[in-house]
Formats: C-alpha cells, sequence, structure tokens
C-alpha cells in the first residue's frame, strides 16, 4: 500500500470491490482496522484460526453442493450477497457455480459460520472418507493453499509431494488454531 518493505511474513487488506489482496506493513494494516477508514473499500484481513469441532456437514449436504473435490473454502461475498464457493485446483481457486443452497442451511446451524467476518474469514474444508474437518481461517490461507496445490501439482492425481504438503499445511493451522 505504502511501498514500505515488507517481510515474507505479512499482514494483508482486501480490496473488497476488485476482489483482490494486497499485501500491507503492519502500520497499514492498522490504519484499515476502522471499517470506516476507506468506507469499505478496504477490508482488514484477520489473523485468527479457529477450528470448529462441532461442524456437521453430511456426505450427501457435500455431494448436493457439487464440489468434485475433497477440499473448498466458502466465505461470503457481500457485494453479490451469497456464499461461493472454491476449491484448490493445479489452475488455480475454481468456483463453483453450482447452487449452494443446502450451505446457507449448514451455516444456518452452526453459530461459529454465523459469526464469519464477510468477504475476508472463510471456512475451509477438508473431506476425510464421511467426516469433514472444518477451520474458520482468514482468507488468505485459502490462496495459500491454493498456491501450494498449484505449484506442486503433478500429474492427474498430484502426486505424493502435494499431499505432504497438503496435510503439513492442515497440520499447519491446526496449530495456529490452538493458540
Amino acid at each position: 500500500m505504502c511501498a514500505v518493505p515488507i517481510g515474507p511474513e505479512h499482514s494483508h487488506l482486501a480490496d473488497i470491490q476488485d476482489h483482490r489482496l494486497l499485501c500491507a506493513c503492519r502500520a497499514c494494516y492498522l490504519l484499515f482496522t476502522d471499517g470506516g477508514a476507506s468506507r469499505g473499500h478496504y477490508r482488514v484481513v484477520p489473523e485468527s484460526y479457529r477450528y470448529n469441532a462441532d461442524f456437521a456437514l453430511s456426505p450427501a449436504q457435500w455431494d448436493a453442493m457439487g464440489i468434485p473435490v475433497n477440499l473448498a473454502f466458502l466465505f461470503y461475498q457481500s457485494d453479490q450477497g451469497r456464499y461461493v464457493a472454491f476449491y484448490p485446483s493445479p489452475g488455480g481457486a475454481t468456483e463453483s457455480l453450482l447452487d449452494l443452497a443446502g450451505w446457507n442451511e449448514v451455516v444456518a446451524g452452526d453459530p461459529l459460520l454465523q459469526g464469519l467476518v464477510p468477504d475476508v474469514e472463510a471456512v475451509l474444508l477438508r473431506r476425510l472418507d464421511d467426516t469433514f474437518e472444518c477451520h474458520l481461517v482468514p482468507i488468505d490461507a485459502c490462496y495459500e493453499l491454493v498456491g501450494i496445490v498449484r505449484q506442486y501439482w503433478e500429474g492427474f492425481a498430484g502426486g505424493e509431494d502435494v499431499w505432504r504438503r497438503i496435510d503439513a499445511f492442515f497440520a499447519g493451522v491446526q496449530e495456529r488454531s490452538r493458540g
């Protein structure tokens, strides 16, 4: 934002109108913690991670959403007035264009999901057989996962290296959730 050099660990702002993330020094990040600072154009990406141990989603509900893989993230996009779902792929973040009406029912029954900050916090889901691992994470964490998949995917099934890295990513998310 201000051209001050930043290191590998830094904060992010979401440009709500242009649907993009911006790297920010700590001072710029703090400037935008008050939502009125940019009249809603920029919103800080929170830094908290939470594990949702009470998350309930059935395999049938997952299948009804039509997400063809076992990893997805969903968030409320305020300018569209609806939840959107993406999944990481070798081509980047792929948006699911299917009806997410069933997801609205899941959110309605889960107080943690109802408290997510639109545009900047997401529900990160990983399907493990017939159960789901659910984390509430900053949106930039989801795009970090997209980058891992995009950079390390090989062949049709991804290869062992990408799956080790995905497992390590989720272990890191779990660790940050405990803190």
